[in-house]
């Protein structure tokens, strides 16, 4: 397996999996796009163990655990026909990104797999909005810090920033999937957040299952997108920090996510009657406005 030829699947993976991701793939320098496609690759794997559901929990836990290993033999011994964990090692050596990152993501990953409390309706639930963003920590924020690395960066006040967009990004997400997630058993609101608003587990299982949503709950969905939205305050603090090459990847990113948000505020919070998403369209405007932005940073670089 060459690297190139690594690199290359990687980026199939991407091409197919990442969606948004790729977006901002696209506006990046050769070199950083592949580093990008390989991070990628890594987190999908791991993901896609995670939510393999033709296997059970367990085994899905020792199906990760082994993956794992695999991967660490591969960092430590540099022999492997894996194209990701080849790409990965590639990535790893030319932007220092440390394996203890690359842990944390997988920890993140590997939440779902583990037992969490669950609530007396049966759903995985956390209990304070402090649980909730170490989770969001470990899913997105760990993503972020690696981002930052192949975008290149000097003040480390940009590690602290990245983690706050990674937690907007993936808060967003959680309003987003509320239907979706509380149908798979998990209920990512937290409860002090629910119980504010006068919102039971069972209440959130009606509402998956097409019951009319109620001004209390729209509210309670709006805070917790405000919150968010305070997050996205970050994403723009760190743009300047980011190497002028890698600001347009960034920016699309943030343009992308943040569209999302908007129109989930649009549909007044209402994420149970229809799934909500940035067309494909919008999305390409957004791209064609960041290659535009990628093109002059790299003339007056």
């Amino acid at each position: 397996m060459t690297i190139a030829g690594a690199y290359a699947a990687c980026r199939s993976i991407a091409q197919r999996e990442a969606k948004n991701f790729y977006y901002a793939f696209r506006v990046l320098p050769q070199h950083k796009s592949d580093a990008m496609c390989a991070v990628y690759a890594f987190m999908r794997r791991a993901d896609d163990i995670s939510d393999d559901e033709s296997m059970s929990l367990p085994d899905r836990r020792v199906a990760m655990q082994r993956w794992l290993e695999d991967w660490r033999a591969a960092r430590s011994s540099g022999v492997t026909d894996d194209p990701i964990f080849v790409a990965l090692n590639d990535t790893q050596k030319r932007f220092a990104i440390p394996d203890s990152l690359l842990e944390e993501l997988v920890q993140g990953t590997s939440m779902d797999l583990e037992p969490q409390p669950v609530s007396a309706s049966g759903l995985q639930t956390y209990a304070t909005f402090d649980e909730l963003y170490r989770y969001c920590y470990l899913v997105a924020s760990v993503v972020g810090l690696v981002c930052i690395r192949i975008f290149g960066y000097t003040d480390p006040q940009a590690e602290k920033l990245a983690e706050k967009t990674g937690v907007a990004f993936q808060l967003t997400n959680i309003l987003r999937d509320v239907k979706e997630d509380v149908e798979r058993g998990r209920a990512y609101l937290p409860l002090d957040l629910l119980g504010e608003f006068g919102v039971s587990i069972d209440r959130l299982k009606e509402l998956s299952s097409g019951a009319a949503i109620y001004p209390r709950e729209r509210a309670m969905l709006f805070t917790l997108g405000s919150q968010a939205e305070q997050y996205y305050g970050s994403a723009q603090r760190l743009l300047p920090l980011i190497d002028r090459d890698s600001r347009a990847a960034l920016w699309v990113l943030v343009r992308i996510y943040h569209e999302l948000l908007h129109r989930i505020a649009k549909a007044d919070s209402d994420v149970f009657s229809h799934r909500i998403s940035v067309p494909t369209l919008k999305k390409m405007w957004i791209l064609l406005q960041g290659a535009a932005m990628a093109l002059r940073n790299r003339v007056t670089a």
